[in-house]
């Protein structure tokens, strides 16, 4: 009985940590043009590179990117449009498998060194966790990305 006690306990155990791990997620970075399909290749131009961000966020409705390369998802213009650089937990878009959590977009971005965070759900915005580079922008924290 004992031993029995011992093996559930071990199980139990196994299958709570199991579950509370989380995938590791790169920081943003650029990729290859050949892992990507012709219809997103077609929205390079000159020297522009192909940067995939990606956020764990598995119980977000919906995120987007939202940064000075987008004006801040419409904000510095006006109000929030959570149609601006939505990103994707579909199987789409550079996501891998649908439904995992992980929502992704590949975006093209010329050099330069840009700032930026998640927005999820439209009222938390984030600053990325796989991403230790961050910058005070008056009462602002933003991520930073270096493109090269």
């Amino acid at each position: 009985m004992k031993y029995l006690l011992k093996i559930f306990n071990f199980f139990f155990i196994s299958c709570a940590l199991w579950n509370s791990i989380k995938p590791r997620i790169p920081p943003p970075r650029v990729i290859d043009e050949k892992e990507l399909s012709s219809e997103i290749r077609k929205i390079k131009k000159g020297n522009e590179k192909f940067i995939i961000f990606e956020l764990y966020a598995p119980s977000a409705r919906y995120v987007t990117l939202a940064g000075d390369f987008n004006g801040w998802g419409g904000t510095a213009n006006g109000v929030y449009n959570p149609d601006i650089d939505r990103m994707y937990d579909d199987g789409t878009n550079g996501d891998r498998v649908k439904g995992d959590g992980i929502w992704t977009i590949i975006k093209t971005l010329p050099p330069g060194v840009y700032q930026y965070k998640y927005v999820i759900d439209g009222v938390n915005w984030v600053l990325d966790p796989s991403n230790p580079e961050r910058i005070q922008n008056g009462p602002y924290i933003n991520s930073i990305l270096r493109v090269k």
